[in-house]
């Protein structure tokens, strides 16, 4: 036994009494007992304080709710365009249309997915802000020296955010004047609408028109086309040909007026969208691809290194007069295939074009929204109660030091130091 406490470097400790480290321990743990004691009995010496400042402090925030203006919340909701077409959606929310990418493009909002996005987008754009601020002289009602101001401040009044489970949007202004706050909220929506349909329609008349002009023209090519025909029948006395000539003639007629269809499709595409659109590169696919079905056709007529027998046999007379009857059929093709893509551009000129549904017209709300009362107390409070325990531990740390010699003295030596500040 005395040789195990000696190979521990122990000594027993007689009297069955705690060792050194126990001891220690049992000191720090007393002495943590009694800091926590301490603070108990500081925070119940100046119970009165803290919870004073607490109640000044949620005193004052009270008052203050009944000085501070009241502001009240108007509020509209709104169903995208999509919706209401019908077209292609993910989840809730409709994908943008190349249209509506056209539209987004020009106010500078690229990454939008959602033609809900692409609204809250315009809700807050400077074209639609300056309207507002015009209609309702607020450059004065916010005493704003610059338009800028006006147009800030109006912003952060105004709100537009999109519901992702209903996929609504909800346009939002808050005013001192209910009744103000209303009828700018539902101004928000008409210039909104006027503007997304002035667009949309600006658009479909482009479209429209350069529809128009190539159909003028194409009827005007189409006169010429029949009055040559006519002409060189009467010269020739020519009627008719082989119907294995007048198939062919045909097959390059049609597929030339398809290329020029396409063309013109191209041309119209490229008026809204860009090189990297997928209407563009679908259309300049098919474009490529009729262009190669004519390479054949009139490498069958002739031009290529075998051509079929009956145009070897076919006089030059029926060879000009198969050329004619091509171009013939090839204007008619194409004058028809342009007049059904233009009565379809009046058609979509006509009607409404993207629509914006108001759901829940705003209206003079009866309940405000700021001052937030019950809140501002609860946090007053909050905040005074920790005011008021620092200033309890303060108070206690000056009183303590107050009745020591030594620290007494360093407080002198300290307000002296700050009077000289």
């Amino acid at each position: 036994m005395e040789g195990e406490e000696k190979l521990n470097g122990q000594k027993p400790v007689p009297g069955g009494q705690a060792s050194a480290p126990e001891a220690q321990y049992e000191a720090s743990y007393e002495e943590d007992e009694i800091d926590l004691l301490d603070l108990a009995l500081v925070l119940a010496k100046h119970n009165r304080l803290i919870i004073g400042t607490a109640f000044l402090a949620g005193l004052v925030a009270l008052i203050l709710g009944f000085i501070m203006t009241p502001i009240y919340r108007a509020e509209t909701h709104l169903v995208p365009p999509q919706l209401l077409a019908g077209q292609v959606q993910t989840g809730s929310l409709a994908v943008l249309s190349p249209e509506l990418r056209s539209m987004a493009s020009q106010f500078g909002f690229g990454n939008v997915a959602t033609p809900a996005d692409l609204i809250t987008g315009i809700v807050k754009s400077r074209t639609i802000m300056d309207r507002i601020i015009d209609k309702f002289d607020l450059m004065n009602y916010y005493n704003a020296k610059y338009r800028d101001d006006a147009r800030k401040t109006l912003s952060d009044v105004t709100s537009a955010q999109v519901d992702e489970k209903s996929g609504l949007i909800t346009v939002a202004v808050e005013d001192k004047d209910p009744a103000l706050a209303a009828d700018i909220t539902n101004a928000f929506v008409a210039e909104l609408q006027d503007m997304v349909q002035n667009l949309a329609i600006t658009q479909v008349s482009r479209q429209r028109l350069f529809l128009e002009n190539q159909l003028k023209l194409a009827h005007h090519k189409l006169i010429q086309a029949e009055e040559d025909f006519q002409k060189y029948q009467i010269q020739t006395g020519l009627l008719n040909v082989d119907v294995q000539t007048q198939t062919l003639m045909d097959s390059i007629a049609r597929i030339q007026a398809q290329i020029a269809v396409k063309e013109v499709e191209l041309k119209a595409a490229k008026t809204y969208a860009t090189v990297q659109n997928p209407q563009v590169q679908r259309l300049q696919a098919e474009l490529a691809g009729l262009k190669g079905e004519l390479k054949k056709l009139e490498a069958k007529a002739g031009g290529g290194p075998n051509p079929i027998p009956v145009f070897k046999e076919i006089p030059k007379a029926g060879i000009e007069y198969a050329r004619k009857l091509r171009d013939l059929k090839f204007q008619e093709t194409l004058y028809e295939t342009l007049l059904q893509q233009y009565q379809a551009a009046v058609m979509a000129e006509a009607s409404e074009g993207l629509v914006i549904q108001v759901v829940d017209p705003a209206v003079p709300p009866e309940l405000k929204v700021k001052p937030k009362r019950k809140l501002m107390i609860i946090v007053a409070g909050f905040l005074g109660l920790f005011v008021g325990i620092f200033a309890a531990f303060v108070k206690e740390f000056i009183d303590n030091s107050s009745r020591n010699p030594e620290s007494a003295e360093k407080m002198a030596l300290l307000k002296s130091y700050l009077r000289r500040i």
